[in-house]
């Protein structure tokens, strides 16, 4: 934009480029917020990665590349789940990577929200991308359990199941983004309220809070986090250093396998329904949030800053995050991991290399295509027409004829100089 209209301030004579300044103006509030302004793009503008009026078009690769490496290693673990109680180092890399891949997620998701606001068109996107595929994928995953797998399952879109708490958990994560916007030390504020969920039962299982006040410190970390922050992780230095400290993660996951309770990171239950003291649940939370700080830092200092033949696919993490869990929940019900040669080091080197190829299928153009309905569903029907969309729409059918007028009006006054 700023180049245009360089070129325009060059142009010769002052009256032609006279209408032009105005045009700009009706895309001006579309490009007063810092992002691109392809309304599909709206996610990307909240990286703040580019100013207002810069090339905001542009997508960072790193973003992309982190986020397909995290969905990677979620369908991983969601492969390794079944198989793990025989292999003790298979348990010492579940742990560790549960230690980091959805704080890594969610610190990006809270990243990529630094701009959300109650504005209309965001509280659009944040119900057509989050709680209408949360509705629809929770509904899915219930009538699936119980018609394939034979429970009793009940649709209850107050209790996530299996992995849509997160689309619940971000839905009310940005929400309430405002707020950790408005507070003076927000980190501070989630971090204690998330060691007091650890040690409140009393929660319950309700849109699974236990989750989303856990997890919530990550989100706002994330809100907080400026470019120069993923700079300064992806220095080499940091790079550098981030190898032992995953070696050493390794080692006390093997250590800790046959000795640690794998539910802590799933910070899905408070210490009281684990069977310890409360304050054990305390010291737990904190120790974990620092050990999964520490490796998020380490997985964000090891992802590419280029573009590879992945980066593309980052774009559609949510369909592979969402549509991988059936087909693993199928596998499971089918009684597929229950093969025993799946259980041999072989045998989970393969689980691992089938579960990282389909999720990386599931996040293809074409799926994307096909599940858009459910995912990024156009829904102008169910909303009313806020007055800045009505302004920005006048405005430019009002723009249309003016520049037409010239051209248009001669046929007219053509007419009446004839007749006389």
């Amino acid at each position: 934009m700023t180049n245009s209209l360089r070129l325009h301030d060059h142009q010769g004579s002052p009256r032609p480029t006279d209408p032009r300044p105005t045009d700009p103006r009706p895309t001006g509030p579309a490009d007063a917020v810092p992002g691109p302004r392809t309304p599909r793009t709206s996610a990307a503008a909240a990286t703040g990665a580019a100013p207002a009026g810069g090339p905001a078009e542009q997508r960072d690769p790193f973003f992309d590349n982190a986020k397909y490496l995290a969905i990677v290693l979620v369908a991983m673990g969601h492969v390794w789940d079944p198989l793990k109680g025989q292999s003790r180092l298979l348990e010492a890399l579940y742990m560790v990577v549960y230690a980091f891949h959805m704080p890594a997620f969610i610190v990006i998701s809270g990243y990529f929200s630094r701009n959300f606001d109650m504005r209309p068109d965001r509280l659009k996107r944040l119900v057509t991308g989050v709680l209408v595929p949360y509705v629809l994928f929770e509904t899915a995953y219930s009538l699936f359990s119980r018609w394939v797998g034979g429970s009793d399952l009940t649709v209850s879109l107050l209790d996530p199941w299996y992995l849509t708490w997160f689309l619940a958990a971000l839905f009310v994560w940005r929400l309430t983004t405002p707020l950790w916007k408005l507070v003076r030390r927000p980190l501070p504020l989630t971090l204690c309220i998330g060691l007091a969920a650890s040690v409140s039962p009393e929660i319950g299982d309700d849109l699974d809070l236990q989750r989303v006040l856990q997890y919530l410190p990550f989100f706002v970390l994330g809100l907080c986090l400026k470019p120069e922050h993923f700079q300064l992780a992806r220095r080499r230095e940091v790079r550098v250093l981030s190898v032992p400290v995953m070696v050493a993660a390794l080692v006390v996951g093997y250590w800790a396998a046959p000795r640690m309770n794998a539910a802590w990171f799933f910070h899905r239950d408070s210490a009281q329904e684990l069977g310890v003291p409360w304050w054990t649940g305390v010291l737990m939370t904190l120790a974990l949030y620092c050990c999964s700080l520490l490796l998020t830092t380490c997985f964000f200092a090891w992802v590419p800053r280029r573009r590879f033949w992945f980066t593309a696919l980052g774009a559609g993490t949510l369909c592979g995050y969402l549509l991988h869990g059936l087909v693993f929940k199928g596998c499971e019900y089918a009684g597929w991991f229950d093969q025993s040669w799946l259980r041999e080091p072989l045998g989970e080197v393969f689980a691992t290399v089938v579960a990282a190829a389909l999720v990386t299928a599931l996040c293809t153009r074409p799926v994307r295509r096909i599940f858009r309905f459910s995912m990024e569903p156009r829904m102008e029907w169910a909303f009313k027409r806020d007055a800045t969309e009505v302004a920005r729409d006048r405005a430019k059918a009002d723009a249309r004829p003016a520049d037409a007028q010239p051209t248009a009006a001669r046929p007219a006054d053509a007419r009446p100089t004839g007749r006389a």
